[in-house]
């Protein structure tokens, strides 16, 4: 079989490895497609050297079919479509042991801190697999795995039905989060500076603002009779994010931490005593997300198909990685890691 191992210096190598056959509690997955991740990116830029080396298969946004199964596997079966929940917790932690087993404190990422799933067959533990309906096209379930980030978030977040929602940040996981949000019943908006993505959004029916062009504080008060919003996602990664994040909440709103910031951002902590406010993180996700995205995309909740930017042959990797770097028009790309999908 073939596999893309990131070698360093924005660099992939093609080779033909041996597939791994499974232990008794693992499954083994032929891969149809893989989305590339914010993540994988980072990597691609070698900003994650030190954790995953220059000998690393990444990639975890994977649909697939199962090959084999081991002795012990008994709830999926050879054929079955999957998609995988890259996470392996100690199970021994106190997070592991309080229930949180997706913030364990010793948790390992497969496809970061273990080869992942730009290659065509991928052995992983069985407790990781979700099973898809055969009629969910593969390319679809490629994109379950960002979808429960955002089922994650918007569940974090208490939302109810007929909240007033802004979403910061016009990016992929910005984008599934609002739709996710939207399906809850909230009323959203999204923040954006990119004019690409602001047409994306504008495309799928969301009202948005640029707040480059215009106040943003002052808009949301307009649309929310000067209340605010009641749940802020900060997905923009920014410190301008930050500030607009406290600044346009309402009273007793929650404002969810859903992006990575490369640096320590300040925070206006004043407003959280003033108007009571509540600051939720978000990482990653549980099973439950897992199994609420599948049926999102089961239920076409999720414009799967304007997600989608590109699909490119695994042989293009290092073209796909080029071409989405600094790419405000890109959503999600797909490898199809399978020579031909059945």
């Amino acid at each position: 079989m073939k596999a893309a191992f990131y070698t360093g210096d924005k660099t992939f190598e093609i080779r033909s490895v041996e597939a791994q056959a499974p232990a008794a509690d693992e499954v083994q997955v032929q891969v149809a497609y893989c989305g590339v991740c914010g993540t994988d990116l980072h990597a691609y830029h070698g900003s994650m050297d030190a954790r995953i080396g220059h000998n690393r298969v990444i990639g975890h946004e994977m649909s697939g079919t199962v090959t084999a199964i081991g002795s012990d596997v008994g709830d999926v079966k050879e054929g079955d479509h999957v998609v995988i929940r890259p996470l392996k917790a100690c199970g021994e932690c106190p997070a592991c042991k309080a229930g949180h087993s997706h913030i364990c404190h010793n948790l390992k990422f497969l496809g970061l801190d273990t080869d992942g799933a730009f290659q065509q067959s991928w052995t992983v533990p069985a407790n990781t697999v979700h099973k898809i309906p055969s009629s969910m096209p593969l390319k679809y379930g490629a994109l379950v795995e960002p979808i429960a980030v955002a089922c994650h978030d918007v569940r974090r977040s208490r939302l109810q039905a007929g909240e007033d929602v802004l979403v910061i940040g016009g990016g992929p996981i910005g984008m599934l989060v609002a739709m996710v949000a939207r399906k809850q019943g909230g009323n959203v908006i999204i923040s954006e500076v990119s004019e690409q993505r602001l047409a994306f959004a504008q495309q799928l029916g969301f009202e948005t603002i640029n707040p480059l062009n215009e106040d943003l504080v002052t808009t949301i008060n307009q649309k929310t009779w000067d209340k605010g919003a009641d749940v802020v996602f900060e997905v923009s990664g920014s410190q301008p994010g930050v500030e607009a994040m406290t600044a346009a909440a309402a009273v007793r709103g929650r404002i969810v931490m859903v992006a990575i910031h490369p640096n320590k951002p300040q925070v206006d902590m004043f407003q959280f005593f003033w108007r009571e406010l509540e600051l939720l993180g978000a990482r990653v996700y549980e099973g439950q997300d897992f199994e609420d995205a599948i049926q999102m995309v089961t239920n076409g909740d999720i414009d799967c198909e304007s997600m989608i930017t590109d699909v490119r042959a695994l042989s293009e990797i290092t073209q796909a990685f080029e071409a989405l770097s600094g790419n405000p028009q890109a959503m999600k790309s797909l490898i199809q890691v399978a020579d031909e999908i059945q």
